[in-house]
Parts: C-alpha cells; structure tokens; sequence
C-alpha cells in the first residue's frame, strides 16, 4: 500500500512541475524532472519511509543520520543547489561553497519547490509557502550569492 501511495506522490509532484516548467518554457526539464525518483535505490527507500506529509527522506535521515536516497537524487538533478557544491579555491583548507547556478536549474527549482509546497500542504498550500520553507533553511544553505539572488528575486 505504501508503494502506490508514493507512487502517487511522486508522480503528482512530477507533473506539478512539468506543468510549471511547460508555463516558463522549460519543456525539457519538465519531462526529465525527478526521474530518478522512480529508480530502485530512491523508490523502494521512498516506500519504506513514506508517511504522505513530508518527504521520506527525513524520516530516512531520522533513523539512519543520513539519506541514502537524498544521497543519490541530489547527485543526479540539476536542479537542486545541492548538486552545485564543490571545494572552495578562494578560501584556505578545503571549504565547501556554493557554485552559481545556471539560470534554468534555478528556475526548475523554483518550480520544484512550489509543487512540493502543493503536493505537501494539499489544501492549506499558500503562494507564500515555497518562500518560508526557503528562508526557513536559508542559513544554512551552501548557495552561491548570485544564485540566492536569482531565486530571491
């Protein structure tokens, strides 16, 4: 039962951000977003820690200290700022920094985060809620400033 309910989550979300997407013109992300999702080492953990309200990946991430599906989807989507993040030439030691975004990853994960907002809200979604759950974690986010900008603004 789970897995058909995850299922349903993940593909509404899909189609929540193709639809977005196809709005702005990003007819090709919108088709290959979060395709990894549906790919055994994310989807059978996604099932496992599926609870309807909130992604998996934190109740994964609650029982192992890690996600080993987030692991995976972050490495693999463009679209997430996490997937632009390398060790620093500019600072001493090896610190970790923010690369800029190109500006259609920023857009599709501006995309993604309203459909997520929608998916998870359900009725009681606001316009406002892709922005606080934005600056909710903004603190500790490893963004590039230009690329906080452009999604900012």
């Amino acid at each position: 039962m789970k897995a058909l309910a995850h299922f349903r989550t993940i593909t509404k979300h899909k189609f929540l951000v193709m639809k977005h997407c196809f709005r702005i013109g990003l007819y090709r992300q919108g088709l290959l977003h979060d395709l990894s999702k549906y790919m055994p080492s994310e989807f059978l953990i996604g099932c496992k820690y599926y609870q309807g309200t909130r992604s998996p990946n934190n109740a994964e991430r609650e029982v192992k200290g890690y996600s080993a599906a987030w692991l995976h989807h972050k490495g693999r989507n463009k679209h997430h700022f996490e997937y632009w993040t390398d060790y620093s030439l500019a600072q001493k030691g090896t610190a970790m920094s923010g690369v800029k975004m190109p500006r259609k990853y920023v857009a599709e994960m501006l995309m993604d985060r309203i459909a997520a907002s929608k998916v998870y809200n359900g009725r009681e979604y606001t316009d406002h809620d892709p922005l606080a759950y934005y600056q909710n974690g903004k603190t500790h986010y490893l963004l590039h400033p230009e690329t906080a900008d452009q999604l900012e603004k």
